[in-house]
């Protein structure tokens, strides 16, 4: 079930002739953890692709070469499908990340504002994205993050809403 897994980034384009290929990510828990596979979305379904190697070129991006995608063309098919990991493995080894909490439901209070839909980083200021919504992530706003229901209890100040 996708909701075992989350987002860590996706593949881009081929990298020269032998089927390795672009891979841009936003959590690098499949090196830290030393994982022999990650999970592509090829039509909506999750189908394991087994390293055969990897190398990082920058602090986002790496060249993978996969088993058994040995050339150009097979690298072209997999372009563009989104990658995923385990969450469990990555909980089992206190791995938490920004991209893990996508799918949580925020409470303020009683109400339950929704789903994360995603967390924008990409400013100083992290902010929780709820359809149109959008929280600050600010540590003395949370109460409690339940990993087990997926759920965050936050503090909001009054007037946030």
């Amino acid at each position: 079930m996708l909701a075992d897994f989350y987002k860590i980034g996706k593949i881009g384009k081929p990298h020269g002739i032998n089927g390795e290929v672009v891979f841009m990510f936003s959590d690098d828990v499949f090196d830290q953890m030393e994982a022999d596979h990650l999970m592509l979305n090829i039509d909506g379904l999750l189908v394991p692709f087994f390293f055969e190697e990897y190398r990082f070129r920058t602090e986002e991006t790496a060249l993978v070469k996969f088993e058994d995608v040995n050339s150009k063309e097979q690298a072209q098919a997999i372009t563009n499908c989104e990658v995923y990991f385990p969450r469990q493995a990555a909980e089992e080894n206190n791995h938490y990340s920004w991209d893990m909490l996508v799918g949580y439901s925020i409470l303020a209070g009683e109400k339950n504002l929704g789903a994360i839909d995603n967390v924008d980083t990409s400013t100083e200021n992290y902010l929780f994205e709820i359809g149109e919504l959008l929280i600050p992530v600010a540590d003395e706003w949370i109460e409690d993050i339940d990993h087990d229901n997926r759920i965050i209890k936050m503090n909001l100040p009054e007037g946030l809403l």
